[in-house]
């Protein structure tokens, strides 16, 4: 085994094979305030593992302490949260606003979740743009969003070329 292939990204040291000391480990990089480790910990409330009772309002605190330090995973997360009513109320505006962030800063899923809420409000041409950027980045589903789209046959050939090249 090469060091450095299953160590600790942060100080190299190997990774616990229990769940106590993975949670301990984790722990230590999350009073760090490192926004992985925090995205980290949030999944692991959201879903109950590591030991961990399923809290899916810890899971959403978490979230939003990382996606302040700069993880657009946690936003995409948190995204997710609001759209569904996970461990808070139900705001699907709230929801697109933190998509558009996560989005502005990458998140390919999150792009592809704009061009849904487009979609969805009727406005074909935005959901296109979103869907066309998305699939450049290499998101499939957005390809098959642009392909249903009637009368979309120019935009779903760039978004397929994109695609492929992505």
């Amino acid at each position: 085994q090469k060091r450095g292939m299953h160590d600790c990204p942060f100080c190299r040291t190997p990774l616990p094979k229990n769940d106590a000391d993975k949670l301990a480990m984790t722990r230590a990089r999350v009073e760090k305030k490192d926004p992985e480790a925090i995205f980290f910990l949030g999944q692991k409330y959201f879903f109950g593992s590591l030991g961990l009772q399923k809290d899916m309002q810890r899971a959403v605190e978490l979230w939003t302490e990382a996606a302040e330090l700069g993880s657009i995973k946690a936003l995409f997360d948190l995204g997710n949260a609001y759209f569904n009513g996970f461990g808070v109320q139900e705001d699907k505006g709230k929801a697109y606003e933190l998509y558009k962030k996560a989005a502005m800063k990458g998140h390919v899923e999150c792009r592809h979740n704009l061009g849904n809420h487009e979609a969805r409000k009727g406005n074909y041409d935005r959901a296109v743009k979103h869907w066309r950027i998305s699939a450049k980045m290499g998101d499939k589903d957005s390809v098959e969003n642009i392909k249903k789209l009637v009368g979309a046959k120019d935009q779903y050939m760039e978004a397929l070329r994109g695609y492929q090249n992505a």
